[in-house]
């Protein structure tokens, strides 16, 4: 696995592996890219197996300024130009999954399929009262003082299984810890004022829903709405997970989106590597 960077300002951090067409991962607003690893070493004997790091998470860089949620999916487009990819196979989890989505809906013609693991169609398929409770839970702490470290234990309990596998709290926890306050108080903005009404009737990828057996943030049956909302969509179920599906149980994770990559694999051309 290697690591690659995009720029420019801000400059994005990938671990990438493997070769041939183009997968992108997208982690969840309290992750980051090592999320992914379990993945790219499973998609990397396949694919050109791509994971980032947000903009102002892990290694990528900070910003200045407001955060507008359509920022992401302008990113995401630099990523597949930095490939050379016409078009990608995307891989996005709860945040990720939300980015994948928009990206879809606003680049119809780079995406060769789309995964929406743990997700919504945003904001508004939420209550008011469970939309206040994710920013309550969310945003009230850190405004008030708390660190991320303070709050990291509190917020994974709440979305990890106890049937997960050995180290998946601990890789939540590590990744919350780590979070830089400012970037996700600005993606949680941005997040709860922006990403709403998103008309995922109109994605025109073929598209793979994964939802699981115990999250409690998005549950199964918001998986099943949206399924039947985006035409030809097939929902997969993972068991024994929660809100993190690919780090709670990789293996049925990784068996559910390869096989539906690999049905799909000859949409994306090999990505190209970008010139030095």
């Amino acid at each position: 696995m290697r690591t690659e960077f995009v720029g420019p300002a801000p400059r994005l951090a990938l671990s990438v592996a493997g070769g041939g067409p183009l997968v992108v991962c997208l982690h969840g607003i309290g992750g980051h890219r090592q999320h992914w690893d379990d993945q790219l070493r499973e998609f990397g004997a396949h694919f050109t197996a791509a994971a980032w790091d947000a903009r102002g998470y892990g290694d990528s860089d900070d910003y200045a300024g407001p955060l507008a949620f359509a920022d992401f999916s302008a990113d995401l487009l630099r990523v597949l130009d930095h490939f050379g990819a016409a078009r990608a196979h995307l891989v996005g989890l709860s945040l990720g999954g939300r980015i994948a989505r928009d990206f879809a809906l606003r680049h119809p013609a780079r995406v060769a399929t789309l995964v929406l693991a743990n997700t919504s169609a945003g904001f508004d398929t939420l209550t008011p009262a469970e939309v206040e409770a994710f920013i309550r839970g969310r945003r009230g702490p850190l405004e008030a003082g708390r660190t991320p470290a303070e709050l990291a234990h509190e917020l994974a309990r709440n979305l990890v299984s106890p049937a997960a596998v050995p180290g998946a709290y601990e890789r939540l926890v590590a990744a919350m810890a780590a979070l830089r306050k400012d970037a996700y108080l600005k993606t949680v903005e941005a997040s709860t004022r922006e990403d709403r009404g998103a008309r995922i009737e109109a994605i025109s990828a073929p598209t793979l829903v994964v939802t699981s057996d115990g999250d409690r943030l998005y549950p199964a049956a918001l998986a099943e709405a949206m399924t039947r909302r985006i035409p030809g969509a097939r929902l997969a179920l993972i068991r024994g997970a929660g809100h993190l599906s690919n780090l709670e149980q990789p293996a049925a994770f990784n068996a559910a989106v390869l096989d539906f990559l690999l049905q799909h694999r000859a949409r994306a051309e090999d990505a190209r590597r970008p010139k030095q």
